[in-house]
């Protein structure tokens, strides 16, 4: 099943969320219109909201409030993009300009406050307590995750573990969110909600690790930002991290430095330490390690299309390094 497949299986359902997004979005305050509705309709893949589709229907969900749990989780992830994008002084994101560099930091750090309220309005009106208990931590956890990795920043001696760390915080935490309340919506045994959260947790940690490797490995175009953003940001990220370990001294100091000044001038000759020393490799076969745990998970839930869209999802999150 390619991810063409995946997204047919739900099509009617992604109709919906789109529409209770450009319904939930509204505001008498034009600026929020102008910016929320940029950035929402900016070609994002709606990858999380999916997620939270397609985990409702693999554990049998016949109502409609997984809609609403796919809005609230997409006005989520946006509005960390917004303020992500701030602080890393960000000017291109999914191959056009972000939503600051056309507005100002002020605008966007603001709308983006204006979709995390909007989103616990609609999480509120569900009237469920699990799901505000499972969101609200949720949300907590990406904001300590934002702080891990603003810690992190032009650090070279920023480990593995604390770069897995951050990822785990910062983006698969709510792809656990949304596996997770697929379960909770459908009145899963607990052992199936705990399955749909680890599967989502290991397929958003996969995700991360292939976005983190694309960044030295594809061009502009695919990756829908500048090369070499992260390592401007002096983001140490696991390719530069086991390039610096397993480099000799000369390419090692050169990483280091470029991760401690925020430079990317060296951009090419560290693309070929990060090459010669198998960090491309290592990173992709980490990620497929978190890609195979994911699709492990799925063995606790029933056998439908459902999972096996949830299964293939896996297997697009790794395939785009190749």
């Amino acid at each position: 099943m390619d991810i063409q497949s995946i997204y047919a299986l739900i099509q009617d359902d992604m109709q919906a969320v789109d529409q209770m997004i450009q319904q939930r979005l509204q505001s008498e305050v034009v600026l929020i219109n102008q910016l929320g509705h940029y950035i929402i309709n900016s070609g994002g893949k709606r990858l999380r909201p999916a997620i939270a589709i397609l985990s409702a229907h693999a554990c049998g969900y016949q109502g409609s409030q997984h809609i609403n749990l796919a809005t609230i989780i997409e006005f989520i992830h946006t509005a960390t993009l917004l303020h992500d994008d701030v602080v890393d002084n960000s000017d291109m994101r999914r191959g056009q300009q972000t939503a600051n560099n056309l507005w100002g930091n002020e605008a966007s750090v603001l709308v983006g406050d204006f979709l995390y309220t909007r989103s616990f309005e609609m999480m509120v009106e569900l009237q469920s307590m699990q799901v505000m208990q499972i969101l609200s931590h949720t949300t907590n956890i990406i904001a300590e995750g934002e702080v891990l990795q603003l810690l992190n920043c032009h650090d070279a001696d920023t480990t593995e573990s604390r770069y897995l760390q951050v990822i785990h915080h910062k983006t698969a935490k709510l792809f656990e969110a949304a596996g997770q309340l697929g379960a909770v919506i459908s009145n899963s045994r607990p052992e199936v909600e705990q399955a749909m959260a680890s599967y989502a947790m290991h397929l958003g940690s996969a995700f991360q690790l292939i976005d983190d490797l694309l960044d030295y490995s594809a061009s502009s175009d695919v990756i829908g930002k500048n090369i070499g953003d992260d390592l401007a940001e002096g983001k140490p990220t696991l390719p530069l991290i086991y390039a610096m370990r397993n480099g000799n001294r000369e390419q090692a100091q050169l990483i280091r430095t470029a991760i401690e000044q925020g430079q990317r001038d060296q951009i090419d000759s560290i693309v070929e330490i990060i090459e010669s020393t198998g960090a491309i490799k290592y990173t992709a076969t980490i990620a497929r390690q978190e890609a195979s745990a994911a699709q492990a998970a799925l063995k606790a839930l029933p056998s439908s299309e459902y999972t096996e869209a949830l299964s293939a999802l896996a297997d697009f999150a790794v395939e785009r390094a190749y």
